[in-house]
């Protein structure tokens, strides 16, 4: 972001900018020179100075057009003035004429390669390249950046005095990720120049990349009182303000930022932010787009758009704008585990495996992608037809997959519970007390998946119904109760929804909710139906249909679970997954009725038996006709 500077640090680099500059060769400096100047050192025995009152004030106030003009001026009168090109080069910098800039930089190096203002500036036209849209540009970005510290390193071996290099090299590392870095070098332009505000409002934006918010707002009044002229410390201010919760003190500052620099994306960013938690969708939806058209390779805007979109109940709307943003850019997981999420409210669920995919394949590590690819597995295996997900390439590959994710997060217990999960729906027996009790709500949440997995529905019912409680605002409960809907855990679902309700603004949304909830009981409630009458008509193929799709639309309907066991039973021919299947429906129904007399719980726990020990000796028949097979050939 383009940035007001101090007073004095205007004068500093207005030694080099000045339209009627002086240049002092040799060892000894007269009288003359001003003594803040004496630190201004081009190396190589170049003093450079100015006593223009008009420069330091155009620069003061950001007049980089005027500046670039007297330089220009001052270079036809004088070509070979080295600090005339260095000062043209950082107006026009500063004015985005990034090609020109790096010309006179370079005409400056060739004249002295260990000017450190040049290479600084260098850095400064490298580091503003980053700001294009341009699809060489992104797909350059790290060796740019890589390009661009080294140009600033440069710079402060050179003269290490100079905190414009140090500044530079701080936005560097920032935009790398490298936020402790960052933090020591805008301190060490601080320590350069005690009265240096860009140096301040860097280091506040560093703060806030780590989550300081008190050092951040400290370092923003500080760049404030220097100069109160500082559009990044107004919006380093603002942002601090908004993680607060302070909204109308954000606004206030926000908009004083928007006032000295409109072009600024970050700024309407987190206005559109601070506008959404407001309630005001309309204008923060202005605001994220504002961002998005000012630098379009801004991830948080999309994602804002998308929140209000989804909240709206507009989830097709929500999906197209994430993909919006996965045109310019492709790689960010944060957009494509977005859209999978958001794939899998809609059922997609081929589809959110396959974005969940993508982001693990790029990262084996990223834990969140591995839980939502195990829950949209859970979906599918519980949809499709018996068995067929778990005699696939697809699910050794979603095995391998969770398998590498445990071993990089070890500690993560939603990971592991996931993949007790994947495990208990192909059948495996899975003691999921070894895992241990859940702490938060996440784990919680996560607990209560895997115990359906396995049927346990009152144990699962008791982990939702504390993670319901424990929602203690109206985004929280919303977001419980849209899980809740997508894993088709529907009483759960409606109780978050009812309290969600209660929240101010909440009505409508939770209505939205509520009518998803009917719509889907009314689809399960058809297919039982039908599912029944084609079972009493001997259709016991096309019922098994039904029941499964029953099932899946609302689990915990236990007459569905009776039907859908007793056609899997009598199907022919008779299949050891099938029987199976049979077996854990009829467990299931006896989970859901757990008031059955004792005599009805001793026939069917009967029958569980006789189904099991029938597919185990199904597949040993199997196997030995395969290895006779094997032995014919």
């Amino acid at each position: 972001m383009n940035q007001n500077r101090s007073k004095f640090g205007a004068f500093r680099v207005a030694l080099l900018l000045a339209g009627s500059l002086s240049i002092v060769l040799g060892a000894s400096l007269t009288t003359e020179i001003p003594a803040d100047a004496k630190r201004t050192v081009l190396r190589g025995g170049v003093f450079v100075y100015t006593g223009d009152p008009r420069t330091d004030d155009m620069l003061n106030h950001r007049k980089y057009a005027d500046v670039e003009e007297r330089c220009l001026d001052q270079l036809r009168r004088n070509p070979s003035s080295v600090p005339a090109m260095i000062g043209a080069g950082w107006a026009q910098g500063k004015l985005f004429k990034l090609d020109a800039a790096n010309a006179n930089f370079d005409k400056a190096l060739a004249k002295n390669p260990a000017n450190p203002m040049a290479h600084a500036g260098k850095a400064m036209v490298l580091f503003n390249r980053l700001q294009s849209s341009s699809q060489t540009i992104i797909k350059s970005r790290d060796a740019l950046l890589k390009q661009a510290e080294a140009e600033a390193r440069q710079s402060i071996n050179y003269d290490s005095r100079f905190p414009e290099a140090h500044w530079t090299l701080g936005m560097i590392l920032r935009e790398q990720g490298r936020y402790d870095e960052a933090i020591k070098a805008f301190r060490d332009a601080t320590s350069m120049d005690s009265n240096y505000s860009d140096g301040y409002s860097g280091l506040a934006q560093a703060q806030l990349d780590k989550n300081d918010i008190a050092g951040a707002i400290q370092s923003a009044k500080e760049a404030i009182a220097i100069n109160t002229g500082n559009s990044t410390a107004h919006y380093a201010l603002g942002e601090a303000y908004r993680r607060q919760g302070l909204l109308d003190e954000a606004l206030k500052e926000l908009n004083t930022a928007l006032y000295q620099y409109r072009n600024s994306a970050p700024v309407h960013l987190s206005t559109g932010k601070t506008l959404a938690a407001q309630g005001n969708t309309v204008g923060a939806v202005k605001e994220f787009q504002e961002s998005i058209r000012i630098k379009a390779e801004n991830p948080d805007a999309y994602l804002g758009i998308a929140d209000i979109r989804e909240a709206r109940g507009d989830i097709e709307h929500s999906i197209a704008e994430l993909r919006s943003g996965l045109e310019m850019m492709p790689n960010n997981a944060a957009l494509r585990e977005r859209v999978a999420d958001q794939l899998l409210r809609v059922e997609k669920l081929d589809d959110a495996i396959k974005e969940y995919t993508t982001v693990m394949n790029g990262n084996p590590n990223n834990a969140i992608a591995a839980k939502g690819l195990t829950r949209a597995y859970y979906l599918k295996a519980n949809k499709e037809a018996t068995g067929a997900f778990f005699v696939s390439n697809e699910y050794e590959s979603a095995k391998r997959m969770l398998d590498q994710a445990c071993r990089l997060n070890p500690n993560d217990m939603e990971l592991r519970l996931a993949q007790a999960k994947l495990r208990s729906l192909s059948g495996e027996t899975v003691d999921l007390s070894s895992i241990g009790a859940p702490t938060n709500d996440g784990e919680r949440i996560a607990y209560a998946e895997a115990l359906l997995a396995q049927n346990k529905f009152k144990e699962a019912d008791e982990q939702m119904n504390r993670v319901v409680s424990n929602a203690s605002d109206a985004k929280q409960t919303f977001a419980v109760a849209d899980l809740a809907l997508m894993i088709k855990d529907l009483p759960n679902a409606e109780a978050a929804y009812r309290k969600a309700a209660a929240f101010p603004g909440g009505a409508e949304r939770a209505k939205r909710g509520m009518d998803l909830i009917a719509k889907q009981k009314e689809v399960a409630r058809q297919d039982l139906t039908l599912a029944d009458d084609l079972a009493k008509r001997q259709q016991v193929k096309s019922a098994i249909d039904k029941y499964r799709s029953a099932c899946y639309q609302n689990p915990k309907v236990s007459d569905a679970r009776l039907g859908y066991a007793i056609c899997l039973e009598k199907d022919r021919p008779e299949t050891p997954d099938e029987l199976r299947l049979s077996a854990t429906q009829f467990k299931a129904y006896m989970a859901l009725e757990p008031s059955l007399p004792e005599k009805e719980v001793a026939k069917l726990n009967k029958k569980i038996a006789n189904l099991e020990e029938k597919a185990y000796k199904l597949d040993q028949k199997s196997g030995d006709t395969r290895r006779g097979t094997r032995r014919r050939y």
